[in-house]
């Protein structure tokens, strides 16, 4: 409600399109002259909320859901529904809403468009914290609760799960129709921030240093992390084989690959098998290629551009 990820109020009026979204051919090799359009996030729960009454309060709205549709309503009226191709993307909470509305999203447009997903850093694990906690399981949990989630969650995971439990991509990407494309770093620097080492399981700071910066942590935290890796993978591998579904998994410390210049396509991106994201990714689309790479154990990778926080960046969930 007070930042620029609760109100459209609080949100810069002009957004600079860089990366996947930039206009200039040498950027943006295969997709510089689609059309290309982002969807403003300020719902919390990745467009899948829908309550009917208003917090008094407040005068906050759960209707992620509604926003959604509506948006998607007037890009259709644009001209969307003519379009050859389509792909849905997003990175953070915006990669797990391209997974959650991917079929719904092709279900919009006609037969014969070409649509695929792509989920940057989406690829939330549910897995236990540092102290033996279920964290982020409570957490989703009371997500998909304050926002009335589950009607809008994917029908084939609902109907066999708990919603909080089908906010988790692991349970429902392979029952996804739609082609998909997983780009994840192994150690991503949110979920190891928010999923591995909460606040809530940290209470000390210990794990502050190694968050901040990758190259700070102690051999007894790499293994930790190093575990993590392995539990992602066999979550990732467990959707099982795709002859559509693409994959870019690095070992990089990072978050959101697609969005920042240097990690989409640049002189020094990070690359597997000789290959950047932004090459992987276009080869997917245009079905030139299906990239699916997994990348070795960090610090294998010279490519990577490992992020470093200050104390004053966001702390954690």
């Amino acid at each position: 409600m007070h930042t620029k990820l609760g109100s459209s109020k609080k949100m810069v009026e002009n957004l600079a399109f860089s990366a996947i979204l930039s206009n200039k051919e040498q950027r943006n090799p295969d997709f510089y002259n689609w059309n290309r359009v982002k969807v403003r996030y300020c719902d919390g729960s990745s467009f899948t909320g829908d309550v009917k009454t208003v917090n008094p309060a407040t005068n906050l709205h759960f209707r992620g859901a509604r926003v959604w549709l509506a948006v998607m309503q007037e890009l259709l009226a644009k001209g969307m529904r003519n379009a050859e191709n389509a792909v849905l993307s997003g990175c953070s909470a915006g990669g797990l809403a391209s997974l959650m509305h991917c079929d719904s999203f092709r279900a919009l447009l006609p037969m014969g468009t070409n649509v695929k997903c792509l989920s940057d850093a989406g690829f939330f694990l549910n897995t236990r914290d540092v102290s033996g906690a279920q964290y982020i399981k409570s957490y989703f949990n009371d997500v998909v609760t304050l926002h009335g989630s589950a009607k809008n969650l994917p029908r084939s995971c609902t109907s066999r799960l708990t919603p909080a439990m089908c906010f988790f991509p692991q349970y429902v990407a392979r029952q996804i129709r739609t082609p998909v494309f997983v780009l994840n770093a192994a150690y991503d620097s949110w979920q190891i921030k928010n999923i591995l080492a909460p606040r809530a399981a940290d209470p000390e700071g210990k794990w502050q240093s190694c968050q901040l910066d990758i190259k700070n942590c102690q051999r007894s935290q790499l293994k930790v992390m190093q575990d993590f890796r392995l539990e992602f993978l066999s979550a990732v591998i467990g959707l099982g084989r795709s002859a559509s579904r693409g994959m870019f998994i690095d070992s990089c410390y990072t978050h959101c690959q697609t969005e920042t210049q240097t990690s989409w396509f640049w002189q020094d991106s990070p690359i597997l098998n000789r290959t950047t994201i932004a090459k992987a990714v276009g080869d997917w689309v245009y079905d030139r290629n299906l990239f699916q790479k997994i990348d070795c154990p960090y610090p294998c990778n010279p490519t990577c551009h490992h992020r470093v926080f200050t104390p004053q960046d966001a702390p954690p969930i």
